[in-house]
């Protein structure tokens, strides 16, 4: 249970997008121009949209292995029961 919480809290913490502001070179150099002229929701919108492609592998990572232990744990008990009988 601890290596769970320990998992669970380092995927939040990477997970937090406060300290997470990464672009590439090119897109930098556009939304530095793009912000010196006023305009900043393109800067936000490249933001948000650099971290959902970041953090949409993780979650799909992170659902199949939950529903590969859920079905782990089920059959386990399936296993254990029908040793007994």
């Amino acid at each position: 249970m601890k290596q769970v919480r320990y998992l669970l809290s380092l995927v939040a913490l990477f997970m937090m997008p406060v300290l997470t502001h990464a672009q590439c070179a090119m897109c930098r150099t556009q939304v530095v121009n793009n912000v010196s002229h006023g305009d900043t929701a393109l800067a936000a919108g490249l933001n948000f949209g650099i971290l959902y492609l970041f953090c949409a592998p993780y979650l799909i990572i992170g659902l199949v292995a939950f529903i590969w232990y859920r079905n782990a744990k089920v059959n386990g008990k399936k296993r254990a029961f029908e040793g007994n009988n």
